[in-house]
């Protein structure tokens, strides 16, 4: 197996994109105030710039790394309008118990982000852009249903395709010995992400109670 592929199937996306409440949203079966609570904090995470993928344009250190994510940056600048965009249409943050400390809760999780995509560790900063990359796919289809709901047009993403990413990961791991940073850096982008739909299935739930 590549070094892409095993680096994509050891890491653990695949438990962020099979959360109950994540694969909900995504196709569209909460509630439009769930939907769009997930919007605002979903731009809590990644709605300023220099976000993730910018973060580590500043520290890319090879060609190949410096080539992808300039590349990804320039995409991730029509899904940050894209989702300001929803967030401005959606109107404010549902009414929810406690929503003080979640939002204390999202905001150290996008300082944890910067953090990471900020590392001098070589790869890690390039691991946590790629994750994110690998991740937004899933992301984007919790936002095209907000979109959806409230009638707004979708514009197609520009990002690199995933095939394209593993490559580059592949790449990344054979020639410059950064697998175990970049690994790193993938594994907590996605922890962060897992740590989001667990926020956000529990204000749903807060708001069901009240």
């Amino acid at each position: 197996m590549a070094h892409g592929e095993r680096w994509v199937r050891s890491s653990p996306p695949t438990a962020a994109r099979d959360h109950p409440y994540l694969q909900n949203l995504a196709e569209n079966l909460e509630p439009l105030r769930d939907l769009a609570d997930a919007a605002h904090f979903i731009c809590v995470l990644h709605g300023r710039h220099p976000g993730v993928v910018d973060h580590a344009l500043d520290h890319a250190r090879v060609s190949l790394e410096r080539d992808w994510l300039e590349a990804a940056a320039d995409a991730f600048a029509t899904e940050r309008a894209y989702l300001v965009r929803i967030v401005a249409a959606a109107g404010p943050l549902p009414s929810t118990p406690g929503h003080a400390e979640s939002e204390a809760a999202a905001h150290a999780q996008r300082h944890a982000l910067d953090m990471l995509a900020q590392s001098d560790r070589a790869g890690c900063a390039a691991g946590a852009a790629l994750a994110l990359a690998i991740d937004w796919a899933t992301i984007r289809e919790v936002l095209d249903a907000v979109a959806t709901r409230l009638g707004l047009t979708i514009p197609v993403s520009t990002l690199p395709l995933a095939e394209e990413t593993v490559s580059v990961v592949d790449a990344l791991a054979r020639e410059s010995a950064m697998e175990r940073a970049m690994l790193f850096g993938a594994q907590q982008v996605f922890a962060q992400h897992r740590g989001l739909w667990d926020l956000l299935e529990a204000r749903t739930s807060a708001r069901n109670r009240a």
